[in-house]
């Protein structure tokens, strides 16, 4: 890894995923682009990219060299900025990762910082599997549960997410309310597909109802909140996001033992950058108005 110019020529390819979108981002011509990505292909003797019309798709090598590359050119930024004295400048790439379930939560909260600060472009990427750190997938990750342990993250509690059992109107006026637990059989529930999911709520779903019973499954936590408000059945949708739709039903009495403790972890190699800065104050301020 001698020439960082091939190395990061490859990684804006794969950011933009074709060889002019590059060659603008670095200001150099598409020629320039072409000729660092084959020099580094050589050298490494295995293929970074698949080429197509549309434009350049990383190979599994080529993942595993521009993850390290990210996190690297996010480490240099940091130490350009240091160095020109605009330590405080808030801007560039900022990639935040939670569950899905969070996504309706997080959402807005994201918009609002972006709109603070405009020269930051948020990805927010959410999903089941666990965004790597130390690969530079993600600068933020909102992680819930047991207090993550992974070596050379730095972590902070951030929220207690709170769930609640609800149903929509609709629903009741058709079906009733459910009298105690053991009716449960007797109605229709929204619950996760993914029977291996490790949420507490829908894991007492799946302790508390009968299979049958969850009968609109799914793995997307927004899909699911559709559902309930659509009346397919009764499930979970965040407690203070529930009790303030009108239209809702609470089925159940809050318990505790469906809440999860949310985590904001970050890598020590990033967590002192500005923008993760900017975003973790945020964050941290917004969720101790709302206590």
């Amino acid at each position: 890894m001698d020439n960082w110019d091939e190395i990061k020529t490859a990684y804006q390819v794969a950011r933009m995923g074709t060889v002019s979108g590059a060659a603008e981002v670095l200001g150099v011509h598409h020629a320039t682009v072409i000729r660092h990505v084959d020099a580094l292909e050589r050298r490494l003797a295995v293929k970074l990219f698949q080429r197509h019309a549309r434009g350049y798709k990383t190979t599994e090598a080529g993942e595993d060299l521009l993850r390290v590359a990210a996190a690297t050119d996010d480490q240099f930024s940091q130490l350009a900025s240091r160095i020109k004295g605009r330590g405080e400048a808030v801007s560039g790439e900022l990639v935040v990762t939670s569950l899905m379930e969070l996504s309706s939560w997080m959402t807005p909260l994201l918009v609002a910082f972006q709109k603070k600060n405009p020269d930051v472009t948020v990805r927010f990427l959410t999903g089941e599997r666990l965004f790597r750190l130390e690969y530079g997938e993600a600068h933020i990750a909102i992680r819930a549960g047991q207090v993550p342990e992974q070596p050379d993250n730095v972590v902070q509690p951030f929220h207690m997410l709170q769930m609640g059992l609800f149903a929509h109107k609709s629903y009741i006026a058709a079906h009733g309310m459910p009298s105690a637990p053991d009716d449960y059989g007797n109605h229709r529930f929204v619950g996760h597909d993914d029977a291996q999911m490790r949420a507490p709520f829908f894991k007492w779903m799946r302790d508390m109802v009968p299979a049958q019973a969850i009968s609109f499954r799914g793995l997307d936590a927004g899909g699911l909140r559709v559902a309930v408000r659509e009346g397919a059945g009764i499930g979970f949708i965040e407690l203070t996001e529930g009790r303030a739709d009108p239209d809702l039903v609470e089925v159940h009495p809050h318990l505790p033992e469906w809440d999860s403790t949310l985590w904001l972890v970050t890598h020590v190699d990033l967590h002192r950058t500005p923008k993760v800065q900017a975003l973790l104050s945020f964050l941290k301020k917004v969720v101790k108005k709302e206590m």
